[in-house]
This record gives structure tokens, sequence and C-alpha cells, in this order.
């Protein structure tokens, strides 16, 4: 049977990809890398550097196929998102029919940890749907963002007793405000809150040279990282970032 390998690579750092990480791109006979474009280059370059850097066995191929566009759609969201898993599971699909053969171990490189906030198990279930050859799934789990956010900014997520919530930036307003981790914010919507005593923790690009942190009342700095944050996209074409948010403990 076909086995694909989801292998959690961390959020940039090369040093941060687990042994067991390791372990696994050294059984896979191919690497399926996504182009992106050129704008996220250096998202594909991370990877072939990864590559280049522990796999130890010869022979294996590297499979870059470009990934579909994701355009939201005019009517909402969902919409687009669900039209972009469909693009994915069809390439997917003719992935694993065509460049993996019967028996051999197939891997995707997947950025931070496969179960968080990462659409590729739900792709692989509607490569399923789709009929076709049969394939095993095998996870790896990787280093988030998260965590490198807190060991950054040399802080617990969570306090003692206290429940620690992860949202995005869209559902923030619906959200408890007090120890709320945000990624995939767009908007910056935590300046919709900037009148409230909050701490914010903000990092971008995390683990890579690229790095940039800012933490402080969110009322003091929450400009300072819009901007910062509007200059590093504008420079690479892209952002990764995160964020705490939590109130002051009271005295």
């Amino acid at each position: 049977m076909k086995t694909l390998l989801l292998i959690g690579m961390g959020p940039g750092h090369p040093e941060q990809i687990t042994v067991q990480a390791i372990n696994a791109l050294n059984r896979a006979s191919v690497l399926f890398l996504l182009d992106k474009g050129e704008a996220k280059d250096d998202l594909l370059n991370l990877r072939k550097a990864i590559c280049e850097r522990y796999i130890q066995q010869p022979g294996y191929r590297q499979v870059q196929v470009s990934d579909p566009v994701r355009e939201d759609s005019a009517a909402s969201y969902e919409a687009g998102v669900e039209h972009w898993h469909k693009q994915r599971a069809a390439l997917f699909a003719r992935l694993i029919d065509e460049e993996l053969g019967m028996d051999e171990c197939g891997a995707f490189l997947v950025w931070g940890d496969p179960g968080l906030y990462d659409s590729t198990l739900r792709i692989l279930e509607r490569v399923r749907a789709l009929g076709g050859p049969t394939f095993a799934v095998e996870v790896i789990p990787g280093i988030s963002s998260i965590q490198v956010l807190a060991a950054q900014h040399r802080i617990p997520l969570n306090r003692i007793g206290e429940p620690l919530r992860i949202t995005t930036g869209r559902r923030l307003e619906k959200a408890d405000l007090d120890n709320v981790v945000v990624m995939l914010d767009a908007r910056c919507a935590f300046g919709q809150f900037a009148d409230q005593d909050l701490e914010i923790y903000w990092g971008a690009y995390l683990g890579t040279e690229d790095e940039l942190l800012v933490a402080g009342k969110l009322h003091e700095v929450g400009e300072r990282i819009r901007r910062l944050r509007e200059a590093a996209r504008r420079r690479k074409g892209w952002i990764m970032d995160c964020y705490l948010l939590r109130r002051p403990l009271k005295s």
C-alpha cells in the first residue's frame, strides 16, 4: 500500500525539526513540494534546505508542483476555502496516482504542526472520497509557531489554573480576550480592543533570521505592530505571525 507522511517542520528554523521528523524524511521515496509562487519562494526554499540538510538516503525524488491559489469568494470566506480545497484534493489525487509507486512512501513537509490550522489532513480525506488508489497516512507532529512565540518572549502560554484559547483574527470578536492566542489575522483584529487593559505578545517569521517580536500594553504597542507587519509584508511578499492577548494579573 502507498503511504503518505505528513511531517511537521516547525515554523521556520531548520533546527526546530524533530528527530522523529528527520527519520520520517529518510523513509520517503518521494518528497512533494508545493510551489506557492515567486512571492513565497522562501517557503519552498526552506523545505528544500531541510531535505538537503537531513536526508541521507540516496535516490529519493522531489516532485515540485504549483499550489492552487486561494481566492476568497465574493460570497463568503468559507466558499473560497471550499473551492481551494477541492482544487488541492484533485492535485493531491493526481500526485498520489502518478508519482507514487505501489508500496512507496511519499511525504509532505507541513509548516508548523499538521494538526494545528493546516488543511492537509482534511484534503487527504477528500482525496479518499474521490476513489482511486488506497493509501495510509502517518502524521509526524512538529513544533508550532505558538510554542516558539512563548519561547522567544520567555513566557508560559497558560497561567496557573487558567485556560488557554486558540482562535483566528476573523473570530476574535467572539473570543474570551483573556489568554487567547490568535493566528491567521490578516487585518490586525487586535486593534478593535485597544481601549481595553490588555497585554500583547506578538511575533512574525518566528525562528527565522527575519523574526520580529513586540510585547507590551496593547494600547501602547498596537500601532507599532501594525506598521511593522505591513512593512514586512511589503518587503517579503508574505507574512506569518501570531500573538497572545491577556489581561494583566491583578496585584
